[in-house]
C-alpha cells in the first residue's frame, strides 16, 4: 500500500474536505492491524499549516497519521461553522480511515478540533438514543437548547443531519483525544478568545479572517446552539477520553478542561494538567505528542 495518499472526502453534507494519509515507518503493510490517529486541527489551521504538519510528523514515528481541513479551511470547500457542522467533516475521515482498513481509529483534535472530537464522539459514538439536557454555564446563552441533538426528519436518536445510525456507519472513533478544548460556547473571558469572536461575528473580523488568515466562516451564525462540548462529554462513554490542557493556556483557563474532565465517565476519561504548556497545535512539544499517541496505542 502507497504510504501517503491524498483525497477529497464528501461530507454527508456535501462539503469537499481536502484530507492526506500517511503511513507511519512503524507500520506493517496490512493497515488493519495498526492504529491511525485522526487529527482536527484548531481554528484557522489547515492541513498544510506548519503546526499540523509537525504534529502529523511526531504522530507519524508512532502510527498512521489522518489530517484534513476543517470546512472554510485550507482547500476544503464550504464555510467554517466553528465547531459545529465540523462533526461532518471528522465523521467523513474516520470513515476513511476504516474504508482504507483500519480497524482501530483514535481522533485527536486542538482546540476548535478538540470541541469538535468530543461533540463527533458523542453524536456518531455508541451510546445513541440519549438526549442530553442543555444546562447553561456562565457565559452560554440561557434555556434548553437542542442544537444537533434533537430529533429530525432522519435523525431519530438525535443524531447530526446525516450521521447515520448503526455504529454510525464506521465513524465512530475507538478512542478520543481532546487537547485544549473549550468545555463551553460563547467565552470571552481571554482577550485572544475576544480577538476570535469578533472574527467570527463581525463582518469585518471575517473579512480579515478570509483574505489575512485564509478562513471563511458562515455569516449566518448558528440558528440553534449545538450541543456544548461539557454536554457532550458524558455521552462519549464507554469510549475512552483524554482531556489534555496547558496551565498556561492563553485562550481557555483551567476551568474547561475541568469542567470537561468531571462531567464524564471517571472510568474511561483522563485528564492531563501539563505545566508550561500553552494552546492547542502549536504549543504542543514532541514529548507530549509522543505520550498522547502511545495512550491512543493503548486505549483504541
Amino acid at each position: 500500500m502507497t504510504r501517503e495518499l491524498r483525497a477529497t472526502l464528501l461530507t454527508d453534507d456535501a462539503v469537499s474536505i481536502e484530507a492526506l494519509y500517511e503511513l507511519s515507518p512503524a507500520s506493517g503493510a496490512e493497515p488493519s492491524d495498526h492504529l491511525v490517529l485522526v487529527v482536527g486541527h484548531g481554528f484557522t489551521g489547515a492541513l498544510e499549516r506548519p503546526a499540523l504538519r509537525r504534529v502529523a510528523s511526531v504522530f507519524r514515528q508512532r502510527t498512521a497519521v489522518i489530517t484534513f481541513s476543517f470546512r472554510g479551511h485550507g482547500r476544503s470547500g464550504g464555510r467554517s461553522t466553528v465547531g459545529d457542522r465540523e462533526v461532518l467533516d471528522l465523521a467523513a475521515a474516520v470513515r476513511w480511515a476504516r474504508r482504507l482498513g483500519h480497524r482501530r481509529v483514535a481522533t485527536v483534535g486542538f482546540s476548535m478540533g478538540g470541541s469538535v472530537v468530543i461533540r463527533q464522539a458523542a453524536l456518531y459514538g455508541k451510546n445513541h438514543g440519549i438526549q442530553p439536557v442543555h444546562v447553561a454555564h456562565d457565559g452560554e446563552r440561557t434555556g434548553r437548547s437542542p442544537g444537533r441533538t434533537a430529533p429530525a426528519a432522519g435523525a431519530p436518536d438525535g443524531r447530526a443531519p446525516g450521521a447515520p445510525g448503526e455504529a454510525a456507519d464506521g465513524a465512530a472513533p475507538d478512542a478520543v483525544i481532546a487537547v485544549s478544548a473549550p468545555a463551553r460556547w460563547y467565552y470571552r473571558g481571554t482577550a485572544p478568545m475576544r480577538r476570535v469572536h469578533w472574527a467570527v461575528t463581525r463582518p469585518a473580523g471575517r473579512l480579515v479572517s478570509r483574505y489575512g488568515l485564509r478562513t471563511r466562516i458562515d455569516p449566518r451564525g448558528w440558528d440553534v446552539d449545538p450541543l456544548s462540548p461539557v454536554a457532550a462529554a458524558p455521552l462519549i462513554a464507554p469510549t475512552p477520553l483524554l482531556i489534555v490542557h496547558g496551565d498556561r493556556d492563553p485562550y481557555f483557563p483551567l476551568d474547561h478542561p475541568r469542567m470537561l474532565a468531571s462531567a464524564a465517565d471517571p472510568s474511561v476519561s483522563e485528564l492531563w494538567i501539563e505545566p508550561g504548556f500553552g494552546h492547542a497545535e502549536t504549543a504542543a512539544s514532541p514529548a507530549l505528542l509522543t505520550r498522547i499517541a502511545d495512550w491512543a496505542a493503548a486505549h483504541a
